[in-house]
């Protein structure tokens, strides 16, 4: 069988989805783990690299990226991925965390520059060549990084994708991964103070997250208003297991996780809309004080040069 595992002996034996089920389903998903521990372990410790020598870094940068590492984990290792193959309603809160509260934490968090301030050299100018390389650019181009962001979820949803997901665990995992990079590409370059490529002025950027909120919108009322399963006849056939007792009927829940991508996607929405509008405020104001830091040196150099060509204090000479 390969890396094709099916993902049916995972689900045989789980107790009715609730809050405890959350906790208690725990499991311990290698990639994940090794993903999170990695990821904010060096986060840290370039964090810990800056202070020693003397240099500030934002708390709330720090914070941003623990709070994208802990939704990934949680995402992915928690109850709700216990249950994320049993219940499309559980898959799609999954879903929204995965594709859009861990990318904006993590941009906000600004990885790259904090590598570029604590990275030696070497590394220093391989990571600003990638940054620099064509691919970068061509992902970072803003209207392929919101048509990505639009059609992946079609894509997932409406072809045989998703029940493959369902069926192996290779692809399910790549799955999460699928998410979570997507997301990347779009948020970072919108919501994120690094310095990649594809970022563009404000006014633009506040329009890319307007445009998303009726595509999310939009997948949602059409999956709540599907005649058939999504995942084929996976969610029925659990039916006939250990499970069927309590297990709620696959339109329903296919309704309901309709409804969560549709209310999810525009409070995330929402929320993406206020971090904008706060960065563009900020960003206004510095622009504001450099231009009067500007203006007050110019009128230095202009007083300066009415002084040196008044003509001395003194008598008139004769």
């Amino acid at each position: 069988m390969g890396l094709v595992v099916t993902a049916a002996a995972a689900v045989e034996d789980l107790p009715p989805f609730d809050a405890g089920a959350l906790l208690s389903e725990w499991g311990l998903a290698p990639l994940p783990l090794v993903v999170t521990v990695w990821a904010t372990g060096l986060y840290l410790v370039g964090v810990a690299a800056l202070r020693r020598r003397g240099d500030s870094w934002p708390v709330g940068r720090t914070i941003a990226w623990l709070i994208g590492m802990l939704s990934f984990y949680l995402a992915t290792s928690s109850g709700l991925a216990a249950y994320d193959t049993v219940l499309l309603s559980a898959h799609m809160v999954q879903h929204m965390v995965l594709s859009m509260v861990v990318p904006l934490s993590l941009a906000l968090g600004a990885p790259v520059t904090l590598a570029l301030r604590t990275l030696p050299r070497l590394l220093r100018g391989w990571l600003l060549a990638v940054l620099h390389s064509r691919l970068a650019k061509v992902l970072g181009f803003p209207p392929l990084a919101f048509g990505l962001y639009v059609i992946s979820p079609w894509a997932l949803y409406f072809t045989d994708w998703y029940e493959a997901s369902l069926r192996s665990t290779y692809v399910h995992e790549m799955m999460h991964v699928h998410l979570v990079l997507v997301g990347a590409i779009f948020f970072w370059p919108i919501v994120g103070v690094d310095p990649l490529p594809g970022r563009v002025a404000h006014p633009f950027r506040v329009l890319l997250t307007v445009m998303t909120l009726p595509f999310h919108a939009f997948l949602g009322v059409t999956i709540m208003g599907q005649k058939e399963l999504l995942g084929g006849d996976w969610y029925p056939a659990l039916h006939d297991g250990p499970m069927g007792a309590w297990l709620p009927d696959p339109y329903d829940d296919q309704h309901l996780a309709g409804g969560i991508l549709w209310g999810a996607g525009d409070l995330v929405g929402v929320i993406f809309f206020v971090v904008l509008f706060i960065q563009w405020v900020r960003s206004s104001m510095k622009e504001a004080e450099r231009e009067d830091r500007r203006l007050d040196r110019l009128e230095r150099r202009e007083r300066l040069a009415a002084a040196e060509t008044r003509p001395p204090a003194g008598p008139e000479a004769e």
